[in-house]
């Protein structure tokens, strides 16, 4: 290195090197890199609160579809004003003040260890762990009286967790409809799970058998109890119908939604 340089300073020195140097092109490189990596965070925490928001509703025109009450003429919110939104204790199949309502889908979302409890049965593929505590849906008619409820569902099927919800008549027993909202499943196999020809196949069939055992299948043969409680499965996709078989009966059965819907069937939820 000459002199002259030498008694230059590091910017200047910078400055006078060849575009194409290798000090000036890693620079410029990690500038861009930083530049981009800011504006690219910035956009991210200004877009959450619409994100956030799209979400939420999303969420609920699923809730007013799968409970048939859907007019897209109609505001999402305003729609879904007609709504009881109550968080659910799985345990003793009551309703709980302990969180509160607009409060418990953040806690959900974070899985926070105050609404999550261990099971020991997985047959829904949730991890080894669910939610001791459920946000529920209560619908009711012109008169005031119970007309369905909306709960939701989750379990592994082929390739990821599928989420959706699960509308019944007031009696506990009649499913109305089931959709999943978010998957990840093949598209054209599992993935018709969308499909509203499938989705309508659910709509009228039982849970319960006469004797009160939980009866609802899904398979590619009718059960022996009937096909009041059975629905067909998904062609080509074994994987996926037989997940959502399994996390069907978790969430109807005793460590999911059991106690909740006796007292349903008792008539004792107002």
């Amino acid at each position: 290195m000459s002199e002259a340089n030498e008694n230059k300073g590091l910017i200047r020195r910078f400055l006078d090197a060849p575009p194409d140097s290798v000090g000036k092109t890693v620079v410029v490189a990690v500038a861009l890199c930083l530049v981009a990596s800011m504006v690219v965070s910035a956009a991210a925490v200004a877009l959450r609160p619409i994100q956030d928001e799209n979400k939420l509703r999303d969420k609920r025109i699923n809730i007013l579809q799968v409970a048939g009450v859907y007019d897209d003429t109609v505001p999402v919110n305003e729609a879904f004003e007609a709504f009881e939104p109550h968080v659910l204790d799985l345990s003793t199949g009551e309703f709980t003040d302990a969180f509160e309502t607009s409060e418990f889908d953040a806690l959900a979302d974070a899985k926070d260890p105050s609404i999550m409890r261990p099971i020991d049965e997985d047959p829904a593929g949730l991890g080894g762990q669910m939610q001791a505590y459920r946000l529920v849906y209560l619908l009711r008619d012109d008169s005031g009286a119970l007309d369905k409820v909306v709960m939701p569902i989750e379990g592994y099927g082929l390739w990821s967790t599928l989420y959706g919800f699960i509308a019944l008549e007031e009696n506990g027993n009649d499913i109305y409809g089931l959709q999943f909202y978010q998957h990840g499943e093949t598209p054209g196999l599992g993935a018709e799970v969308d499909n509203p020809r499938w989705k309508a196949l659910w709509n009228g069939k039982k849970l319960f058998d006469e004797d009160g055992d939980l009866a609802i299948t899904v398979a590619k043969t009718p059960p022996p109890e009937g096909t009041d409680y059975y629905v067909d499965a998904l062609a080509g996709a074994t994987l996926t119908s037989r997940g959502v078989d399994n996390l069907v009966r978790f969430w109807m059965g005793q460590a999911g939604y059991g106690s909740f819907l006796e007292h349903l069937q008792a008539g004792e939820v107002n």
